[in-house]
């Protein structure tokens, strides 16, 4: 049954459900379904009628998905409080958590023109982050939490920072099947402040050596 599978699939993906029955109590679950209906009557051009169904969906589950996104099978929001515009396009297995937005820019494109992201399958969106514009974010792809991103992301790819950027992963967390909120939590992945770190490291062994300059000198004079 295409119910118990979906719901099977949250599972493998949130520990803390301990049944099915618990998981219909999700207001992600609820959202997706409600964009269902409202997804076919938006598609029947009965557009005030799939809005209405719309911000029933909002108002129950603090999740705003416009009747126009396309979402494939297995979507999970984790949580809510997230937007999502009207030309996104999300693929099968995809896991976005709270406070998300995908977002659209560039309004001349009018209303027939692509302004919002697809993500393609597999792709894990954490906390806080926000894809903006018609950007494709490949399959299995990762975006930390709070990242912005705003150019397209390479399939696999784990993106972080503000703007977001591709940090290296170990090949051992890469290699699981699932990785929560997107962010890998074993070390300091954020480029810029292994950068800083860099640097506060080389500043300080400067000044340890100047001081010990500075020793020699005093003593030569004493």
């Amino acid at each position: 049954m295409a119910l118990l599978s979906y719901l099977d699939s949250i599972k493998s993906r949130d520990p803390a459900p301990r049944s099915r029955w618990e998981l219909l109590t999700y207001p992600g679950v609820w959202a997706l379904g409600l964009h269902r209906v409202a997804h076919a009557l938006f598609r029947a051009d009965l557009f005030f009628v799939a809005r209405l169904v719309n911000h029933l969906s909002r108002f129950l589950t603090a999740i705003d998905i416009h009747p126009g996104a396309t979402i494939g099978r297995n979507f999970f929001i984790d949580h809510g409080f997230v937007v999502i515009g009207e030309t996104a396009v999300i693929g099968d297995n995809v896991t976005i958590y709270q406070c998300v937005t995908l977002g659209g820019t560039d309004p001349a494109n009018g209303i027939a023109g692509k302004r919002h992201p697809t993500l393609e399958d597999g792709v894990i969106i954490g906390s806080g982050a926000q894809v903006l514009g018609p950007i494709i974010v490949g399959k299995r792809a990762r975006v930390g939490a709070n990242a912005v991103v705003t150019r397209d992301v390479p399939e696999g790819a784990t993106m972080v920072g503000i703007p977001a950027r591709p940090v290296p992963v170990d090949a051992g967390d890469y290699a699981k099947p699932f990785m929560p909120y997107g962010t890998p939590c074993s070390q300091k992945f954020d480029p810029e402040t292994q950068k800083l770190e860099l640097l506060r490291c080389e500043v300080e062994n400067l000044r340890a050596r100047l001081n010990a300059l500075t020793d020699d000198d005093k003593q030569r004079s004493a």
